[in-house]
């Protein structure tokens, strides 16, 4: 008799649609929950009698959260799985939105915090998974995630306002609905858990026949830390403080917040070519260099100022930029790793790092303004982050990887 395969045609198509469908489900909750906070901040500081540096810490708590548990989850992979980490991060994640909307200060920071600690868990794993599953379409897959995380990431802040005050909801079911989308998650999810322990073994049985380096020690993974690192800190810097730059500059708020909208929004086409484009080039310089030359016309543009028409070309030369940064971060993750381990410590070193930078960054820069009490030294500031996120890109971007010594 003739031996069966062990996965038929339709078996291995449905089983990587379901890896698919799992990861881009996943990635729809890696933000909303986040950015739904932002335009409800004055109602929950009013409803709950919290102070403005109480209800701030609401949306700096989730990076601090990233930080440390992006320095965890790599290790934790190894012993459980990324799929099983992959599945509490999403069940922990749903609890924490559930947890949040209580309607007590306690409830609100503790929930905040879970919210915090189940993204990070998706956050670093997924770069790893991609490389396991798609080791030749790392491009595509990462487009395909980071455009679905950046199109919720919208929706989440174009929606709360008329969810809580247009229908009525209030802010705690406004906050809520985003449950809903984590169940979904962690349904799609579950096809995956059987990969948990044959991986696990795996990984286990590659240790014991070839133990690596730590990547903290590898020249080029702290290049991707750093290109990381830097273009969160602007990312995060510009969330907060773009409105108040140009109002300070001479907008009116209601523009200013347009301006805010309209950086996010050009920034989605970006988000899904950058990764198509880097997996089809043996390095990805040429596209750290267009970045640096967006970043100085934008940041260029809103030092001279001078017209509505020249702020909103840069914004969206900003936008573009920023875009096209976070893509390749996280694309820059599979490509510099040899493997889906090198992948996942890469990711955790990378973004325990950028998220950190991320979190502070939007405080300096609110002490720089306060201090000066003018826009131009923030302005230059992000001139010379860019400049060093370029740099650090520059050496990111060569044909290596993390262990390699040639490019």
């Amino acid at each position: 008799m003739e031996s069966q395969p062990l996965l038929r045609p339709k078996s291995v198509a449905a089983s990587q649609l379901m890896i698919l469908m799992g990861i881009i489900f996943v990635s729809f909750n890696l933000r909303p929950a986040i950015t739904s906070v932002g335009p409800l901040v004055s109602s929950i500081r009013a409803d709950l009698g919290i102070s403005n540096g109480a209800a701030g810490f609401i949306t700096t708590l989730p990076l601090l959260s990233f930080a440390a548990l992006s320095f965890l989850a790599p290790k934790l992979s190894q012993r459980f799985g990324n799929e099983r980490l992959v599945f509490v991060g999403m069940l922990i994640l749903l609890a924490g939105i559930m947890i949040r909307s209580v309607g007590f200060a306690f409830t609100l920071f503790i929930g905040t915090a879970c919210i915090g600690i189940g993204i990070a868990v998706a956050n670093v794993l997924l770069p790893s998974i991609i490389k396991k599953n798609y080791p030749l379409k790392i491009g595509l897959m990462t487009a395909t995630y980071t455009t679905s995380m950046s199109v919720f990431a919208a929706v989440g802040s174009g929606v709360s306002i008329p969810l809580a005050q247009g229908y009525g909801l209030g802010w705690q079911f406004s906050l809520l609905i985003w449950a809903g989308l984590a169940l979904l998650a962690v349904l799609f999810w579950i096809p995956q858990l059987r990969e948990s322990n044959t991986n696990v073994r795996a990984v286990q049985s590659d240790e014991v026949n070839h133990r690596e380096p730590s990547v903290w020690r590898s020249s080029i993974a702290w290049q991707v830390t750093f290109f990381m690192g830097l273009q969160s800190f602007m990312f995060y810097c510009l969330v907060a403080w773009l409105p108040e730059i140009l109002t300070s500059s001479g907008l009116q708020l209601s523009a200013a917040g347009w301006m805010l909208s309209i950086m996010q929004l050009a920034g989605l086409p970006m988000s899904f070519f950058t990764p198509v484009l880097a997996d089809r080039f043996r390095n990805q310089m040429w596209i750290v260099c267009v970045i640096g030359v967006l970043y100085t016309i934008g940041l260029g543009g809103m030092l001279i100022g001078g017209s509505m028409i020249v702020f909103t070309l840069s914004v969206i030369s900003i936008g573009l930029a920023q875009g096209s940064c976070i893509s390749l971060a996280l694309t820059l993750l599979g490509l510099r790793a040899a493997n889906a381990k090198q992948a996942a410590d890469l990711s955790g070193m990378a973004q325990s790092i950028g998220y950190l930078l991320a979190a502070i960054g939007p405080i300096v820069i609110g002490l720089l303004l306060d201090r000066t009490e003018t826009v131009t030294a923030a302005l230059l500031v992000f001139f010379l982050v860019a400049l060093f996120m370029v740099t650090a890109g520059l050496g990111a971007g060569r044909n290596r990887t993390v262990f390699e010594s040639k490019s």
